[in-house]
């Protein structure tokens, strides 16, 4: 299967990586994904004494290994303190949430818009309002 997915990428005359940087300001991280198969990992540079520094990776984790054959990208949001990037189907359109832990890149499940709308985050938002004491009030997203 991955020589598979390989030749479908070298065929296609596309890139077979697609990489983007952590929007988080102080942070040295730049993410990369496979772009056919969806895995995700991410590095950075480091300082060591005695010389002109070391490349630290971050090999894919749990739910950043391969997908189902797509057409993946990255996308980092606008928010300067968020080290994470999304990973996007271009394909499908679903949508998953990468960051480091520890020491692997770890994704949430992908989704794609219509299986967000009765996903924990709107069950979240809602149990916000109630909390509130408005529970008339439509969901808003977290923020």
């Amino acid at each position: 299967m991955a020589v598979a997915a390989t030749a479908l990428v070298l065929l296609s005359g596309a890139a077979p990586f697609a990489f983007a940087p952590a929007p988080q300001l102080d942070l040295n991280r730049i993410y990369r994904v496979n772009v056919a198969t969806g895995e995700v990992g991410a590095c950075q540079y480091g300082l060591k004494e005695g010389t002109i520094g070391v490349t630290f990776c971050f090999p894919a984790g749990e739910g950043a290994g391969p997908q189902a054959l797509g057409e993946y990208g990255l996308v980092s949001s606008s928010h300067t303190r968020e080290s994470g990037v999304f990973r996007v189907n271009h394909r499908t359109g679903e949508i998953s949430s990468c960051y480091v832990f520890n020491t692997h890149v770890v994704c949430t499940p992908q989704v794609s818009a219509t299986d967000t709308a009765s996903s924990a985050p709107a069950d979240a938002a809602q149990q916000q309002n109630s909390a509130t004491g408005d529970a008339s009030a439509p969901p808003t997203p977290a923020q």
